[in-house]
């Protein structure tokens, strides 16, 4: 989308499709179908002689890299990626499989606090285990509520009961077979 000679992107399901901008003068609201499909922080350059500037999102390209995981590598839009990410993806470029790993990482920002996503990576990358499945597992346990760590629990050295049992053997006698009765044997 162009406005005063300057680029900004939108989701990739709206590319080629009509967009309505509301300006402010310090943002720019994406409007499509009724609703704000992106937000941007506008660019308000005093010359008028220079060719304008290109702002991204990594998210609107989301949809493109899962299609095309090769594109994550030399795409512009994500030169941006916050630093965890980018660690992550050095660390993932020479697998095999690494790029589709590292969309399917990128990818939980659609359904998970992008936050949340960046703590998970993070310690993931401390742990020294950087993969989707540990990561999913970190990103659950924080959304969960559940604690990485198990609380230790304060048990005594030795049980004290604080009423003993009574010996009863009264309740013995019922259960034996009765003078004349049969046995089970």
């Amino acid at each position: 989308m162009h406005f005063d000679r300057n680029r900004y992107s939108v989701p990739a399901s709206f590319a080629n499709r009509p967009v309505s901008l509301r300006i402010y003068s310090d943002r720019i609201l994406v409007v499509a179908e009724g609703a704000v499909v992106c937000e941007h922080q506008r660019i308000i350059e005093r010359s008028h002689h220079g060719q304008g500037r290109t702002v991204y999102d990594w998210r609107h390209y989301l949809a493109v890299v899962q299609r095309k995981p090769g594109a994550l590598r030399s795409g512009a839009p994500f030169a941006e990626l916050p630093e965890a990410f980018r660690q992550l993806q050095r660390q993932l470029h020479g697998r095999s499989g690494g790029d589709r790993e590292m969309v399917e990482i990128l990818s939980l920002v659609l359904q998970h606090d992008e936050q949340a996503v960046l703590v998970a990576v993070e310690m993931a990358l401390q742990a020294g285990v950087a993969s989707k499945t540990h990561i999913l597992n970190l990103l659950h346990r924080l959304t969960d509520g559940a604690t990485s760590q198990v609380p230790p629990i304060e048990a005594p050295q030795a049980l004290v009961l604080a009423q003993e049992p009574k010996a009863n053997v009264a309740r013995y006698d019922s259960l034996r077979p009765r003078q004349g009765g049969r046995h089970a044997s």
